[in-house]
């Protein structure tokens, strides 16, 4: 059976490997994003609809909801990034550093947070939400580690929310990811090196990877796994 697929931030990245992913099953996907041309570029590759909106913004999600159909059977909560790439450094400015902190929780957070709610009542009994943190959640990395923290204790709240209908509520952790702008040109020879020596399979993590991992929690083989973390790091943060 044909499902209806939202995937927010899904011009790019993992966001649009998940995409892809839902749509080599026959399922109808959403996309939505910030940037239209990006969208409408990556919505025309995969088949799939763009409807663009900045997830920070009520009114914006509101809308969209509006536009979606009546039911979604998947919400795959991609949208975020670390905000402090490119912002001023907030170390001496206090204004400047409570701005950094509110920025990536805002894009990290905040959007999981408006969109599930916006969107739990069209969400079909037996359906699946899924959020995509970061192995910064649990290692620390500043005002964006701590937003994938708050993210990942959050969906405990959503998975208690939606359980008695039926559906699950997990996030997706990934480690170093290639293929995404996470960056945004900021990988160095040096880094890169750091973080594959730090996985034990000694590879980079592929989209292809996470998207796995998201297109099972939203089968029907994890309809008794909720509530839970999934760390896709290639053992660079091991858990017990």
């Amino acid at each position: 059976m044909s499902r209806t697929i939202v995937v927010t931030g899904g011009g790019t990245g993992i966001g649009k490997a998940a995409a892809e992913r839902f749509r080599a099953d026959g399922d109808r996907v959403v996309i939505t994003g910030r940037r239209p041309d990006v969208l409408e570029k990556a919505a025309a590759e995969l088949g799939a609809e763009a409807l663009v909106c900045d997830g920070t913004d009520p009114e914006q999600v509101r809308r969209l909801v509006g536009e979606l159909p009546p039911e979604v059977h998947v919400l795959v909560n991609n949208a975020g990034g670390n905000t402090d790439f490119g912002a001023p450094d907030g170390e001496n400015d206090l204004a400047a550093l409570k701005s950094n902190w509110l920025g990536n929780f805002d894009a990290n957070v905040l959007t999981a947070v408006l969109m599930t709610t916006a969107l739990a009542p069209r969400l079909a009994n037996g359906g699946a939400v899924v959020q995509i943190g970061s192995i910064a959640g649990t290692r620390g990395a500043g005002s964006y580690g701590a937003a994938k923290a708050a993210l990942a204790t959050w969906n405990q709240d959503v998975a208690a929310e939606l359980g008695p209908r039926g559906i699950t509520s997990n996030v997706v952790a990934p480690g170093f990811t290639a293929g995404t702008e996470f960056f945004q040109d900021r990988m160095t020879v040096d880094r890169r090196e750091k973080l594959l020596a730090a996985t034990m399979v000694k590879r980079q993590g592929e989209v292809a990877d996470i998207a796995a991992v998201i297109h099972f929690l939203a089968s029907p083989a994890a309809r008794h796994i909720t509530g839970q973390t999934l760390h896709v790091n290639g053992g660079a943060l091991t858990t017990r």
